[in-house]
């Protein structure tokens, strides 16, 4: 299975979405006999074109008709429902429109099965959504990652008038995602496109830590002055995708909690999701001797973890900050050691092994109950997994 990173430093729209993932030597002709299955009135071509001195895909949808149709969910799903697709393309293409019907029934106060989509329901959106989980499929892409969005500026001209960047259904679409504008004042993350990664995309961050097999290139309608309005994609093997989870530290110096009120709030840390819990002693103005509550957490739990912090101990102000991490794969094998089951945690990169620890509670318990030394128990354990490892190479 594979997984596509988007870099939306210009933002997204469908037909970004779709130059970008055709680029991926992607079989056009199979993507469009899929797509011409919806039986709609459009032309549909695909050209290499440059945006800014950089080549891109340019996928072209020609509606043919004079006017964009206004479908209600009913008709989009009717229209959808037809065409020769996969259980999983029908119910993907689905999905996104009823995000589509949700955020604009939001928007203008209405039941979204009542909704009628304008620029979001025409020909050519659903050209866009309907080929894009046709690619999806194409290309066996089972993760979906993101940069944040870049969603420009100013003022976009729609149906229902001129109105502010995000548009008010982008906006609804984006609650939750991180967005940021820069560079230049003009409308860059569509409804479509916004649709389309907001239903598939699983986490949002800087370019992680990655290997990617091939990098495609989608271009956008306008060829923005000195500003490459392309969408770039990554993609790889899911195994190979390390999707960066934000780490951050969390520090304060304490100088008037007692050892036991620390030692209580540390196991309370862990508990409510802490990676790690360390004390370190420090001197602090005026002399005193104090600890240095050091946190390591997910951005998920920040808020709770130094909320803990003020509930349970006597400071009244912390640091927090971004820092890096990288640990290594970890799995486990068991071993037989004077009767008690020993777990064994093998870590290195890759499937490899680099670490051979013996659990060290296994080992406690294991003392304890046998009457041993700890140190004797764990070199009991080292002794046999080499054993049983020596006897699966030899075999």
């Amino acid at each position: 299975m594979k997984y596509v990173y988007f870099d939306a430093f210009s933002g997204c729209s469908g037909d970004m979405i779709l130059g970008a993932l055709l680029d991926l030597e992607t079989d056009r002709a199979a993507f469009l006999d899929a797509v011409a299955s919806l039986e709609l009135p459009v032309e549909i071509s695909i050209e290499e074109t440059r945006r800014a001195s950089l080549r891109g895909l340019k996928a072209n949808v020609k509606v043919t008709r004079d006017t964009h149709a206004h479908r209600k969910w009913a008709d989009i799903r009717e229209i959808i429902s037809r065409a020769s697709l996969s259980g999983s393309a029908e119910e993907r293409s689905l999905a996104i429109f009823r995000r589509l019907f949700e955020a604009e029934a939001r928007v203008h106060g209405r039941p979204w099965e009542e909704t009628h989509l304008h620029e979001a329901g025409a020909d050519d959106a659903l050209v866009d959504i309907v080929g894009f989980s046709v690619l999806v499929e194409m290309l066996d892409i089972g993760e979906f990652y993101s940069s944040p969005l870049n969603v420009g500026g100013g003022w976009v001209k729609a149906a229902h008038g001129i109105l502010p960047v995000p548009a008010p259904a982008v906006s609804e679409l984006l609650i939750g995602v991180p967005t940021y504008s820069a560079h230049v004042q003009k409308e860059l993350v569509t409804p479509t496109g916004a649709a389309i990664l907001t239903t598939v995309v699983k986490a949002y961050s800087a370019l992680p830590e990655i290997c990617y097999d091939k990098v495609g290139w989608g271009a956008g309608g306008r060829d923005l002055p000195d500003f490459p309005n392309l969408l770039r994609v990554f993609y790889g093997d899911s195994k190979a995708m390390r999707p960066g989870k934000r780490i951050f530290q969390i520090e304060a110096n304490i100088d008037d909690s007692t050892p036991q009120v620390l030692a209580g709030f540390q196991d309370r840390a862990l508990q409510e999701g802490a990676l790690d819990v360390f004390l370190t002693p420090v001197v602090m103005k005026k002399n005193r001797l104090a600890s240095k509550v050091s946190i390591l957490v997910e951005e998920k739990a920040l808020e709770d973890l130094m909320s803990l912090i003020f509930r349970e101990t006597s400071s009244i102000g912390v640091r927090y900050f971004p820092v890096g991490r990288r640990v290594l794969d970890r799995r486990y094998e068991t071993v037989d050691v004077l009767g008690k089951k020993i777990r064994i945690k093998l870590a290195g990169p890759e499937g490899k092994t680099v670490n051979i620890q013996p659990e060290f509670d296994d080992c406690l318990q294991a003392a304890d109950t046998t009457g041993r030394p700890v140190k004797e128990i764990i070199a009991l354990a080292l002794q046999a997994y080499s054993g049983e490892r020596t006897n699966r190479d030899k075999g």
